[in-house]
């Protein structure tokens, strides 16, 4: 159950944020200028590529992954980008020795294979450097100094980039710190997408994948640190999104309806953040496949629910229903305003397309919430920040009211 008192007492929030979320998410863009640094003093700066990859393949799991679906988003169809995910998990002691990568049959000499570790010690990317090496393939790693997977790359003539780690090593995505993790269930840092994203840009813009200039991910970690100071703890919740976000979805299961691939990628962000932090399920889908796939759950007895009005209710012995609502992700790129304004709680989104109209019909005539969120900035990459800040503070934020 949401305690509403928590959202608007910073106090307690810093409290309830015992493994310092809030604190590792305003810290984004910090991270992105010193992993942009890194990386160039990692000897990208003096990259010579011998023309565009033909696919670009990144593997490793959870935000590596997560940061391979942006760069294929904001790549478009120049380039083939394919996240690896582990292709097969055995019995093991701890996760980083239960895990095998495996390259497709058709990679070899015109490709760029990408191992990205947060850890840097699993022994199946080590392989994977290994088998890529053997196949002709270029090679990049991204991993902390100094661990296996950064001193393989050394060995197959790969290209080291740092892994980034948090300022505070108990940030990390799990819950108490205190807890003992899991072997098979590792905690992951809140903030370690753009730790693999800020390397993997700076990686394809050398390499001619996209145009991600030094520039652009400088007044990316800008717009972050603009973001974290919306999103704070103190402030109130009636003038921070973010809470009021998290506020509407307690008692519901988010349906994430994405118009687009970089809406998608911040969708599945979402979802991974909502079941880490909340403990709450989401169901993520593109436009307008989720009209006809998701129809079932808005028509269905978690669309209609009870009424929530209804008098005779028990409210000790029947809670509030679970519901359904329906969250639109998009880019609607706007103009920015000549002058600075007041921020609004989730601000209108701008002109929808037929297939936003068709979700926003679909909802109200099963009396299903809808609620537009939007990434406004002109830039893909800056309107994924948007989104990606927004949802990452308000799963955060959901995860600490609702366990408080």
């Amino acid at each position: 159950m949401l305690d509403d008192s928590l959202l608007d007492d910073p106090a307690a929030l810093r409290r309830a944020d015992r493994d310092h979320a809030l604190l590792a998410l305003a810290g984004a863009g910090a991270r992105v200028r010193t992993a942009l640094r890194l990386a160039e003093g990692a000897g990208l700066a003096g990259l010579q590529p011998e023309g565009r990859p033909r696919a670009v393949l990144v593997a490793g799991h959870g935000s590596a992954l997560t940061a391979a679906e942006a760069l294929a988003a904001l790549a478009g169809n120049g380039t083939l980008v394919q996240p690896l995910a582990p292709a097969d998990a055995r019995p093991a002691a701890l996760f980083s020795e239960g895990h095998s990568w495996q390259l497709p049959g058709w990679a070899g000499p015109l490709d760029l294979v990408v191992a990205a570790s947060a850890d840097g010690t699993e022994d199946g990317l080590v392989k994977l450097a290994e088998q890529a090496y053997a196949r002709g393939c270029a090679i990049a790693v991204i991993a902390p100094e100094g661990r296996p997977l950064a001193e393989a790359a050394l060995q197959v003539r790969g290209l080291p980039l740092p892994y980034l780690p948090a300022a505070d090593p108990e940030a990390f995505a799990g819950s108490a710190a205190a807890e003992p993790a899991e072997p098979d269930l590792p905690a992951e840092e809140v903030g370690a997408l753009w730790a693999y994203l800020t390397p993997l840009l700076a990686l394809a813009d050398r390499i001619g994948v996209l145009d991600a200039p030094a520039e652009q991910l400088a007044r990316a970690a800008d717009l972050l640190d603009e973001l974290a100071v919306r999103y704070r703890p103190d402030a109130a919740a009636y003038l921070n999104p973010a809470k009021d976000l998290a506020a509407q979805l307690s008692g519901t299961v988010p349906l994430l309806w994405c118009e687009g691939p970089l809406a998608a990628v911040a969708a599945e962000r979402f979802a991974a953040m909502l079941a880490e932090r909340a403990g709450r399920p989401a169901v993520a889908g593109l436009l307008p496949q989720v009209l006809s796939t998701h129809r079932g759950m808005i028509t269905g007895r978690l669309g209609a629910g009870a009424d929530p009005g209804d008098f005779f209710r028990d409210r000790v012995e029947e809670p509030d229903p679970l519901t359904v609502q329906v969250l639109v992700l998009r880019h609607t790129p706007q103009e920015a305003p000549a002058e600075p304004v007041e921020p609004e709680v989730l601000p209108e989104p701008g002109p929808a397309t037929p297939t936003v109209r068709r979700a926003r019909r679909l909802a109200a005539d099963h009396e299903v919430r809808l609620t537009e969120l939007a990434g406004t900035r002109a830039e893909p990459l800056h309107a994924l920040a948007e989104l990606v800040a927004l949802t990452d503070f308000a799963a955060v934020y959901l995860g600490l009211a609702e366990q408080h």
